[in-house]
């Protein structure tokens, strides 16, 4: 099943303690957000990868794009102030499509494995998401006072990609900027029209780079990879 990929890139380095889009910050000498791109370029069913990144990081982002020739980048859109903005801003260029993918820049290990099984149920239902069961013992507190302890079985942590018909991304992104709502992310844009989101299990490697010690363990997945190719 073929399917369009949108990558909101428009980010900060903040909580990086960075001063600069972290997705220009280099694992082994190569930009973040070059190796999430080229997962999807060597995917065969990926047709198109858009970017929706910040006007003045545009330049730099085509030359990345053009260096590591990852020939499927189809368009960039301007990134708004929101995340929400920069992947409504993708939708409203990519041409019509079967089915949509919204990925984050910053999680460069997506297994290709999980990324045909999101695909094929979005297909079948409308809409799916990645996440990973939540393995830590999880309380609510008040004021630093434990009320509650969680029972973790039917909690999930969510990652990206979430997939999705493409008619149905487009309603729920439109609806949500009619109505003035901003959700945390696009399942949650879709839940709000009242239909239904499979979560498909996804792995734990699928970590986005968003402070220091993500880049250890990036670099430490990647050790591991390529000694595994190696063998």
């Amino acid at each position: 099943m073929k399917y369009t990929v949108v990558l909101p890139a428009a980010g900060s380095g903040k909580r990086m303690k960075a001063d600069k889009n972290k997705l220009l910050l280099e694992l082994f000498d190569k930009p973040i957000f070059v190796y999430t791109l080229e997962v999807f370029q060597r995917d065969p069913d990926c047709e198109a990868i858009w970017l929706a990144v910040k006007e003045e990081e545009r330049p730099l982002m085509e030359k990345f794009v053009k260096e590591y020739d990852i020939a499927k980048v189809k368009g960039f859109a301007v990134g708004g102030t929101e995340r929400q903005d920069s992947v409504r801003a993708c939708l409203d260029m990519i041409p019509p499509c079967d089915v949509v993918l919204v990925h984050d820049a910053a999680r460069p290990f997506i297994d290709s494995e999980v990324i045909g099984r999101l695909v094929k149920e979005a297909a079948d239902s409308g809409a799916a998401i990645a996440g990973v069961r939540v393995k830590d013992t999880i309380k609510k507190a008040e004021s630093g006072i434990i009320t509650e302890t969680v029972e973790r079985e039917n909690l999930w942590v969510i990652q990206t990609p979430q997939a999705f018909k493409y008619s149905l991304i487009k309603e729920a992104a439109t609806a949500a900027s009619e109505a003035g709502f901003l959700g945390t992310d696009e399942s949650m844009l879709v839940e709000r029209l009242g239909h239904p989101v499979k979560i498909i299990e996804s792995n734990y490697e699928n970590v986005k780079m968003t402070t220091p010690d993500d880049l250890i363990y990036g670099k430490a997945i990647l050790e591991s990879r390529r000694q595994e190719e190696q063998q």
